[in-house]
């Protein structure tokens, strides 16, 4: 028993999920320091994401743990990144809110997922929600989204001058700065913004499957 666990501690995505958390470390410790060194490791981490599960798929080293480690890896790190920005830039309660909904959304989904006997949290197919079900069935609109709203995050840490900048006015200054700079925000904004949508109605749903737990075990009682 003990041998097995040991083995799948040492999965090679979950090494990987190590990995990422040392790197995470590493990062926010000279976030201030280095912003755009933070600003790299942070990404790379970020596609480490992906690595990981192409590597659990690849060599059949899919594991409960392993689901865990990342999704906890990736809600820690944009928690933190978000913590950050709502220090440097007004309001910061715009930052502590979108926080708030990540953690609420995520951990009602693998809650629900569990209740209700589901193998995955991906699993929302029987989902009334077109735009749910679109995130999660099409990997790379599902990649899009959330590579546009971590690197907004982060492009908004870099374009950060001091601690009480509004961020309308810093994101409008860059806009206006070039096109190029226009479309790409424009890019990144719409990606977030779904990601956002999808945060609201994952956790309206993921609520609706407890509550209709709740109504159908009184029932049976």
């Amino acid at each position: 028993m003990a041998a097995r666990t040991i083995t799948v501690y040492l999965y090679i995505p979950n090494i990987i999920g190590y990995i990422r958390i040392l790197m995470n470390i590493f990062a926010f410790a000279i976030c201030f320091s280095d912003r755009k060194l933070f600003s790299l490791l942070y990404f790379i981490s970020f596609v480490c994401d992906a690595l990981d599960g192409w590597f659990a798929r690849k060599f059949n080293q899919v594991s409960t743990f392993g689901a865990v480690l990342d999704m906890v890896t990736d809600r820690i790190s944009t928690a933190c990144l978000l913590v950050i920005l709502s220090q440097v830039y007004r309001p910061g309660f715009v930052f502590m809110s979108l926080l708030a909904l990540d953690i609420a959304s995520h951990w009602l989904q693998m809650y629900s997922t569990f209740l209700v006997g589901k193998a995955s949290h991906k699993d929302v197919k029987d989902s009334t929600s077109w735009l749910f079900r679109a995130y999660y069935r099409h990997r790379m609109f599902m990649a899009y989204c959330c590579v546009a709203c971590e690197v907004l995050y982060i492009t908004l840490f870099l374009l950060a001058n001091k601690q009480t900048e509004n961020m309308t006015d810093v994101l409008v200054r860059f806009a206006r700065q070039s096109l190029l700079n226009s479309i790409f925000l424009g890019f990144l904004l719409f990606g977030w913004g779904i990601k956002q949508s999808v945060n609201f109605i994952q956790m309206k749903t993921a609520a609706d499957l407890c509550v209709l737990y709740d109504i159908n075990k009184k029932n049976k009682d």
